[in-house]
């Protein structure tokens, strides 16, 4: 729980989440939770998925196997996250609250008929995931206002049709210091090289050594126990994509037809971790900053095709 104290002269900087830093280094976070607000309705017309009002998903058993119809749902699915979260990444602004964001998200996907699969997955409060700063992923949305300088991932997963389409990106709010907009820009080369070694007939390991090669470069760390995973008919399947070279495991063959994320988090600093007691949001343990971009995709006869395109990309 947050308090509120009198304001006094350096009340600003000392309510900031961010501690004083260099010119064009990244300062290191000292975030904390917000106030939750209320859970947001879903009209009654929209399908929900099975796991809606349970305490666990039922999942991890499908086959990642789609066929040319089930490929199309999950285009649509993926096109509503992705509107809906570029949507609330417009919002993305100094003052502007991560609870706000996630109404923006909201709406969005059920002004457009989709159900916003976080929304009561495994207890899960709301309709997107806000990870500001140091926070790798899952972070709540809440009462935290955007400072000027900040990076937020939004994560944005749409159901509809009985399939799931799952997507984030890195956004940056008012003026980002260089160490910050290097690890963004490069953490989103890092998914886009992992995409393009996607082929079927090779292993899944793959997928990791490319991103790991690449961050290596960089002096960055590469987060391992949070990954890519299948995901349709289910929000996570027993299909699991390491991020980080973890040959010779995860030797499984990539096959025409699958459906699966990329989603890569890099680090300034360490990859150790520590949870909130939310049991959701996840920050390094250095409060160093960190980035992540996901897009899910479908394996074609050579390569991928990206599902989570908004629209006209």
């Amino acid at each position: 729980m947050t308090t509120t104290t009198s304001p006094s002269p350096n009340s600003a900087a000392a309510a900031s989440h961010n501690l004083p830093a260099e010119p064009g280094r990244a300062p290191v976070g000292r975030l904390r939770p917000g106030t939750l607000g209320p859970r947001r309705a879903v009209p009654a017309s929209i399908q929900r998925p099975e796991y809606v009002g349970k305490p666990e998903a039922d999942e991890g058993h499908d086959s990642n196997m789609y066929t040319p119809e089930e490929i199309e749902k999950v285009r649509v699915a993926g096109r509503i996250a992705a509107n809906a979260m570029y949507e609330a990444g417009k919002a993305c602004v100094p003052g502007t609250t991560t609870d706000e964001l996630d109404r923006i998200a909201h709406e969005y996907m059920c002004d457009h008929g989709a159900y916003p699969s976080t929304l009561g997955y495994r207890g899960y409060p709301k309709s997107l995931c806000s990870s500001i700063n140091e926070v790798i992923c899952h972070g709540i949305p809440d009462s935290t206002v955007l400072e000027d300088g900040d990076i937020v991932n939004l994560d944005v997963t749409a159901y509809i049709g009985g399939v799931h389409g799952d997507t984030n990106a890195m956004f940056m709010v008012g003026d980002v210091d260089e160490e910050s907009r290097l690890l963004v820009e490069r953490t989103q080369e890092s998914l886009n090289r992992a995409i393009k070694a996607v082929r079927p007939g090779r292993q899944f390991n793959v997928i990791g050594r490319v991103i790991e090669k690449y961050a290596q470069r960089f002096g960055y760390g590469v987060v391992r126990d949070f990954t890519g995973h299948g995901v349709g008919r289910e929000f996570h399947s027993g299909l699991i994509i390491p991020h980080y070279d973890a040959a010779p495991a995860y030797s499984e063959e990539i096959r025409k037809g699958m459906i699966f994320t990329i989603e890569p988090m890099l680090t300034l600093g360490t990859i150790n971790w520590d949870q909130w007691e939310d049991d959701w949001t996840i920050t390094t343990r250095d409060r160093r900053r960190t980035a992540q971009f996901e897009h899910t995709m479908v394996v074609t006869d050579d390569g991928v095709e990206i599902l989570t395109l908004p629209d006209g990309a």
